[in-house]
């Protein structure tokens, strides 16, 4: 709820529970003016607590991460002892929070140590 909705509540019930006993102190109430001051009275009090026992809304999530993208990357090549060749995205140790996307890569090639990669790698 709102917090300009809670207030309303809260202002309604408080006038519903205050304008109880002026029934009581006008004109001398019959026993319906007293049952109807009473199940107003009790509203009152049922609006009110349900108000103020309203939770707020929950925030919006915090972003889970970083949002990692590689698009339209060039070639990558690499030779020799131990190579290693990227064009996209490498997250060593696991997925790791956030998001990764890799469009339109371009070409990778290792040779001898080897690796190669045009996309999302998440090796160590």
């Amino acid at each position: 709820m709102t917090q300009g909705g809670k207030i309303a509540v809260v202002v309604a019930a408080v006038a519903g529970i205050a304008s109880t006993p002026l029934i009581w102190l006008l004109d001398g109430p019959d026993a319906g003016q007293l049952v109807g001051a009473t199940v107003q009275g009790a509203t009152g009090i049922a609006a009110l607590v349900w108000a103020l026992l309203q939770q707020p809304a929950p925030a919006a999530p915090a972003p889970a991460g970083p949002v990692d993208t590689a698009e339209d990357t060039g070639r990558a090549a690499a030779s020799g002892t131990g190579s290693r060749a990227n064009t996209g995205i490498r997250r060593p140790g696991g997925t790791g929070p956030g998001s990764a996307a890799a469009k339109n890569t371009g070409e990778a090639s290792a040779e001898n140590g080897g690796y190669s990669n045009t996309g999302i790698d998440y090796g160590n």
